[in-house]
């Protein structure tokens, strides 16, 4: 069975798209794995890539992938530049402009959201937000969303259709790699706490030998203008057990709303 690739999740631009292509086509070659490399943008579903049987190499949430029935079999995780380890946390931007200096001078105000199974997206911020409750009420008086990925994020606070929005800060760094510019017009308030990073995954039913050979390769991957495109310094194995905290602190914030 031919094996497909993909990383929908992290190619928040044509430059970090053509970046993550690269990397794949590098691993295809370093480990011997035949990978179609295949586009799937928004407005597709991010989830029917990972109920693929052909999916050889993806990137998957610790979330979905911890509620999945079908679990996934992990490959290998991204380290960040500058995070010591496989691990990302959830950035509150707000516009440049914007007079906040903290989230909690955005009470009464409108947050976006990604996805109803998101952590960076969603579980994240609400867990962060349950310790700035306005006494009873909730911090924020609107949510907004499904935005679903960081560009859209991007693109409703750009068009203040929200105060605030959550970003994955892997996917920030990658937008302002590529696209300094735009990411000047934002910044940074708040940060969660880092969790495990998303990874790339494989289908359940693909070979555990070649699974086993793309995670060999990707753990010595070598490639210094690949890894500067990518915002990353190379990959480390996934330790499912690591993200149990996710599943944790989602069902410790499940029943608090995002907004009143």
């Amino acid at each position: 069975m031919a094996l497909i690739a993909n990383a929908r999740m992290y190619a928040v631009n044509p430059e970090a798209a053509a970046a993550w292509k690269a990397l794949f086509a590098w691993l295809s070659r370093a480990s011997g794995v035949a990978l179609e490399l295949i586009d799937h943008a928004y407005p597709a579903r991010l989830s029917a890539l990972w109920e693929r049987p052909d999916l050889g190499c993806g990137f998957v949430c610790g979330l979905p992938f911890l509620l999945r029935d079908d679990r996934l079999q992990p490959v290998a995780a991204p380290v960040p530049a500058g995070a010591g380890g496989p691990v990302y946390a959830t950035h509150f931007v707000v516009r440049r402009d914007h007079p906040a200096q903290r989230l909690q001078d955005l009470a009464g105000g409108r947050i976006g959201f990604t996805a109803d199974d998101s952590q960076s997206g969603l579980g994240a911020p609400r867990h962060h937000l349950m310790g700035l409750r306005g006494g009873s009420q909730p911090l924020f008086g609107a949510t907004v969303g499904p935005l679903v990925t960081p560009r859209r994020v991007v693109e409703a606070l750009a068009e203040d259709r929200i105060d605030v929005g959550p970003l994955d800060s892997f996917a920030w760094a990658l937008i302002a790699r590529h696209e300094p510019d735009l990411a000047a017009r934002f910044r940074v308030i708040a940060s969660t706490d880092p969790t495990p990073m998303p990874f790339l995954a494989a289908a359940g039913g693909v070979d555990a030998k070649t699974v086993a050979l793309m995670r060999t390769a990707l753990l010595g991957f070598d490639d210094p203008a690949i890894a500067d495109a990518l915002c990353l310094t190379g990959f480390a194995p996934v330790g499912v057990a690591a993200y149990d905290v996710i599943a944790r602190r989602w069902h410790e914030a499940a029943a608090e709303p995002l907004s009143r």
